[in-house]
C-alpha cells in the first residue's frame, strides 16, 4: 500500500513544479552549494527526484564525480573499479609510494600487479568505462591538489592515501616518522583543498577500528560517538575515546580528532569509517581480465592476518600464530570495502551534521580461531611465535554495525569456501614468494626485539607440491 500510495503521489509532486513562482521558494543543497527548489507540497526537487529515480531506475541521474586518493592499493584499487562499474566517474590518484615501498622491503606483491596506466586501460578496454589517473603526493602536492579539486569539482572524495601498516609504522624512527608526515599531512592538507577549492566535497575516509583500542571494554564499542555521565550527572554524546595501539594507529586518532575540528570549524561533510582487518583479493570487477588483479602482500609488514595465513597454508608453511593467538579482531572481505565505500558516498551527512562514523566490519574472530580454520582447510600446523607487538595477550571484541547493514550491506563472513579464492592465487603465484619475507621483521620496542631475537626469517621453507586439502 505504501509504494501504491507513493506512486500514485509522484505525478502530482511533478506536476506541483509547474506551479506559479508565487508557490516556489529557493533553498541551497548541500551538494556544491546549487540552488534547488521547493514546490507547494513543501518538497524540494532534490527529494522528487530521489523518489522518481527509485520509481524509474534512473541511474544515471545518481553518477557521481568520485576522486579516490590512493586508488593504487590493496583498498583502493577495488574501490575505483566498483565505483566506475556502478556508474561513477572515478578519478584515481596516488603517487605510488606503495609500490616504492615494495622496493625498499625487497618483498612485491604476491599478484604480478600492472603499473597504473596499464590498469586503467585494462578497465577501458574490458568494460568501455574510464577511470582517470593522477601522480600526485597530497602530504606535498599542495597547489596541485587544490588546481585538481578546482578542475574536476568532485561530489566525494575517498581517501585511502595513508601508510596503511601498523608493522611498518614500528620498524624504525624512519618508517615513524615517515607515517606521521605523509599521513597526518595529507588528511590536512585535503581539508584545505577543499576549502580553498571552495567545494562542499563529501569527505570518506577509511579509518580503523584500531582507533578504539584492542583491550576489554566490556560491552559494545558503538560507532564512534559514546553516551558518557560527566562530573555532577551531566549526560553527553561525546567522540569514543582513543587508544591507538601503534604510530599508524596514532594518525588514524589524530584524523578523527581533525575531522572533528574542520567539520565545527568550517561546516565540512565528512564520513569516518573505522574498518577491520582486510581479507581476500579480488572482487567481481579485478577478475575480469588478469592486468586488472588486486595486490596480496603477505609479508611480516603488509600482509593482513587471515591472508598471511591462507597462504601459508596454501603453501605447506606452518600458520604463525603471534603470542596466545587470544587477539580479538574485526574483520571484512575487500568485496565489502568496496561496497561500504559507496554506500557511504550515497548516505553523506547533511551539512551542518557532525562527523558521521560507521564501524566497518563484517564480524569479530579471535586470532587463534582463524588459525584453526584455515589449519582444518589446508592440514597445515599451527606454529605460536613471540608476539612483536605490544599489546594485550588476549581480548575481548564487541563491535556494534548496524548503521551500513541498516543500510543494505549483507556482510560477508569468514567461509572456508571463499578461501578457495585466496589459496587459488596463491598456487598461481607461489613463485613469486620469498619465504624469507613472511616472518615479522618490524618490533614495537627493544623487549618486544629482544623475545622475538630468535625468530629466524631463514626457517621458513615451501613444500614444492604443497596443495590444499580436496584440491
Amino acid at each position: 500500500m505504501r509504494f501504491l500510495y507513493i506512486a500514485a503521489f509522484i505525478p502530482a509532486l511533478a506536476a506541483s513544479f509547474t506551479t506559479p513562482a508565487a508557490f516556489t521558494s529557493s533553498k541551497v543543497s548541500s551538494s556544491n552549494n546549487v540552488a534547488t527548489t521547493s514546490n507547494a507540497f513543501g518538497y524540494d526537487r532534490s527529494f522528487v527526484s530521489t523518489v522518481l529515480k527509485a520509481a524509474n531506475g534512473d541511474a544515471e541521474s545518481d553518477k557521481k564525480k568520485i576522486i579516490v586518493l590512493g586508488g593504487d592499493g590493496f583498498c583502493g584499487w577495488p574501490t575505483c573499479l566498483h565505483l566506475s562499474d556502478a556508474g561513477h566517474d572515478v578519478v584515481m590518484v596516488d603517487n605510488l609510494s606503495r609500490r616504492n615501498i615494495d622496493t625498499e622491503l625487497g618483498c612485491s606483491s604476491l599478484t604480478p600487479i600492472q603499473p597504473p596506466e596499464v590498469r586503467v586501460a585494462a578497465w577501458k578496454e574490458v568494460t568501455g568505462k574510464d577511470i582517470s589517473f593522477v601522480n600526485l603526493d597530497i602530504a606535498k602536492d599542495y597547489d596541485l591538489l587544490v588546481q585538481l579539486f578546482k578542475d574536476e569539482k568532485p561530489d566525494a572524495v575517498v581517501h585511502f592515501a595513508e601508510q596503511r601498516a601498523a608493522p611498518y609504522s614500528m620498524k624504525n624512527s624512519k618508517t615513524k616518522r615517515y607515517t606521521i608526515d605523509n599521513n597526518v599531512s595529507g588528511s590536512n592538507n585535503l581539508c584545505c583543498a577543499v576549502i580553498d577549492a571552495e567545494l562542499d566535497t563529501h569527505i570518506v575516509h577509511l579509518g580503523t577500528m584500531g582507533v578504539y583500542g584492542y583491550g576489554t571494554s566490556g560491552g559494545e564499542i558503538p560507532e564512534g560517538y559514546i553516551d558518557v555521565t560527566l562530573p555532577g550527572g551531566r549526560e553527553a554524546n561525546i567522540l569514543h575515546p582513543a587508544h591507538p595501539g601503534s604510530i599508524y594507529h596514532a594518525t588514524k586518532c589524530l584524523d578523527a580528532i581533525m575531522w572533528q575540528f574542520y567539520q565545527k570549524n568550517d561546516d565540512m561533510r565528512i564520513t569516518d569509517l573505522h574498518q577491520g582487518i582486510v581479507w581476500g583479493t579480488n572482487t567481481p570487477q579485478t577478475i575480469k581480465d588478469e592486468r586488472l588483479v588486486n595486490r596480496f602482500d603477505y609479508d611480516g609488514d603488509y600482509g593482513t592476518v587471515l591472508n598471511r595465513f591462507l597462504m601459508q597454508g596454501a603453501m605447506g608453511v606452518p600458520l604463525t600464530v603471534y603470542g596466545t593467538g587470544g587477539q580479538t579482531r574485526g574483520f571484512i572481505h575487500i568485496t565489502d570495502t568496496a561496497k561500504c565505500i559507496e554506500i557511504a558516498i550515497n548516505n553523506p551527512p547533511v551539512k551542518g551534521d557532525r562527523v558521521e562514523i560507521f564501524n566497518q566490519i563484517a564480524e569479530t574472530r579471535r586470532v587463534r580461531d582463524v588459525a584453526g580454520l584455515v589449519a582444518k582447510q589446508t592440514g597445515v600446523e599451527v606454529k605460536n611465535i613471540p608476539n612483536p607487538r605490544q599489546e594485550a595477550a588476549e581480548n575481548e571484541l564487541e563491535v556494534a554495525n548496524r548503521k551500513f547493514c541498516n543500510l543494505g550491506l549483507d556482510p560477508t563472513t569468514l567461509d572456508t569456501g571463499l578461501f578457495d579464492e585466496v589459496t587459488e592465487i596463491v598456487k598461481k603465484y607461489k613463485s613469486r614468494c620469498d619465504p624469507t619475507k613472511i616472518l615479522p621483521a618490524s618490533f614495537w620496542n627493544k623487549k618486544r626485539a629482544a623475545e622475538c631475537a630468535e625468530i629466524d626469517p631463514n626457517s621458513i621453507k615451501i613444500e614444492e607440491k604443497a596443495e590444499v586439502n580436496g584440491s
